[in-house]
């Protein structure tokens, strides 16, 4: 099959999911409210599951996320183990108050830079400071 072809079938196939799902670029607030919340439950649905159907589209959305933050909400660069630093300043939380997120030598290693988070801890995170998800991503 030629690439013209492909695309012929494509293109909607492409329209019928973008508009069942929303999940396109990023033009205003309204849709990045829309697609932040669309995030929350595509991790809620993966319940940590790094192998789980849902984490393709987690890789989607939060990239159109971080694409449209870039552009309107610029911050500097800053990683997910920066943001949590600053968060657990701005609420007075200890690394012992993270229990929820792991032993205390895993919230060590974390903060150190030694360990990436993963699936549950972000959305543990991003649920405790009211935050995105994409914060810690």
């Amino acid at each position: 099959m030629n690439a013209h072809l492909e695309i012929k079938h494509l293109l909607p196939a492409w329209e019928a999911f973008r508009s069942a799902t929303d999940i396109a670029p990023i033009r205003s607030e309204a849709h990045y409210q829309r697609m932040v919340e669309m995030l929350e439950a595509l991790l809620d649905e993966a319940a940590g599951d790094e192998n789980h159907p849902a984490m393709e589209l987690v890789d989607i959305v939060g990239k159109f996320i971080e694409d449209f933050e870039a552009e309107h909400h610029p911050l500097p660069n800053v990683t997910g183990v920066q943001a949590l630093k600053f968060l657990m300043q701005q609420h007075g939380i200890k690394q012992s108050d993270l229990h929820d997120i792991g032993s205390q030598g895993v919230v060590s290693e974390i903060l150190a830079g030694k360990r990436e988070l993963n699936i549950r801890q972000v959305r543990l995170l991003s649920e405790r400071f009211g935050v995105s998800p994409a914060t810690f991503v």
